[in-house]
């Protein structure tokens, strides 16, 4: 949407340090302004961060001096826009991080968000239903679908083995349980399939260095950022945690088994139209791979592709809502 955007307006792009956005704004060729950083975990560091990057933030938006600001649901955007008195539009596929919900959704003057939410989930949180904007499609059939270059390739240990890519839950975000689920399940599936490649993708430094020391060299664990994309379509199988790289992989047809550690409408949705599979229980994940590596998994593709082909492009939503405002 940036790149799109910026054929017709002088946009300035801005994200805090953090790890997962700027490396892949770099394997992406975009450019960012980085401004504050991400606070980790702690409540503490939380709050010190966003009350320093909003500081920083407003002098770099007072200085440009926009129309409208875009953000997905930016706690910092939100304020920095409603006191300098700027038109503010989010995107949000996330009620269930209500922390940031009751922070950015009473300040904002639009809202787009999937039809398959109901505007309910967000009204509550203090913004009109008339300011509510349903685009029919969910944002990872928009990610899905992007290209990807062809120099961003990942080396392939393949051999004749089946491929599992397994991808760590969220720890940091204020709405997540801090559980650790992923560590058992990895345990039962290299048990289960000791011959297969075992693929790990972690989010933090943090989780990189303790999926190390409890696995070593028996699983693979991926310590760069990787365009998502390319290394879904190299592999056999996918475990996630419930989020948009679940959803992403389930919509570019890859088999897909959701451990649910994040509970969502959007993964809720994808498991009713038999697109996910979800399971919790470290065996019955295991369970379910073996006949996923059994099948052709020809029906998986077929409803993905159908379901792509009905999903519209929200960037058409944005732009009739910049209009609109």
């Amino acid at each position: 949407m940036i790149k799109r955007i910026k054929k017709n307006h002088t946009v300035l792009c801005t994200s805090r340090d953090y790890q997962q956005v700027t490396q892949l704004a770099k394997i992406r060729g975009l450019k960012l302004i980085i401004v504050g950083k991400h606070g980790g975990s702690r409540r503490h560091d939380k709050l010190n961060a966003s009350l320093h990057r909003a500081k920083s933030l407003s002098l770099r938006i007072k200085g440009f001096s926009p129309d409208i600001t875009i953000s997905f649901c930016s706690p910092e955007a939100a304020r920095v826009s409603y006191g300098l008195d700027i038109t503010h539009i989010c995107f949000s596929d996330s009620p269930h991080a209500t922390a940031v919900m009751r922070l950015v959704i009473p300040l904002v003057q639009k809202l787009l968000i999937p039809w398959i939410i109901p505007k309910k989930e967000f009204t509550k949180f203090g913004i009109n239903i008339k300011d509510v904007i349903s685009y029919r499609a969910i944002d990872a059939a928009v990610i899905a679908r992007r290209k990807i270059s062809e120099n961003n390739k990942i080396r392939s240990k393949k051999n004749g083995r089946k491929t599992i890519l397994v991808r760590v839950e969220e720890e940091y975000a204020s709405y997540s349980t801090k559980k650790r689920p992923a560590i058992p399940i990895i345990k039962e599936i290299l048990e289960s399939f000791p011959n297969e490649e075992i693929i790990v993708m972690g989010r933090y430094a943090s989780q990189v260095r303790h999926l190390q020391q409890v696995f070593g060299k028996k699983i693979r664990v991926l310590s760069k950022v990787i365009d998502s994309k390319i290394l879904l379509k190299k592999i056999d199988v996918f475990i996630g945690s419930g989020g948009t790289m679940t959803a992403e992989s389930a919509m570019l047809g890859i088999p897909t088994i959701s451990y649910n550690a994040i509970p969502n409408i959007i993964e809720t949705y994808l498991v009713k139209k038999k697109l996910i599979i979800r399971k919790t229980n470290p065996k019955q994940i295991a369970n379910s791979i073996e006949k996923i590596l059994e099948s052709p998994n020809l029906e998986i593709k077929k409803r993905s592709k159908k379901m792509m082909n009905s999903m519209e492009d929200p960037y058409h939503a944005l732009v009739k809502t910049m209009k609109s405002v």
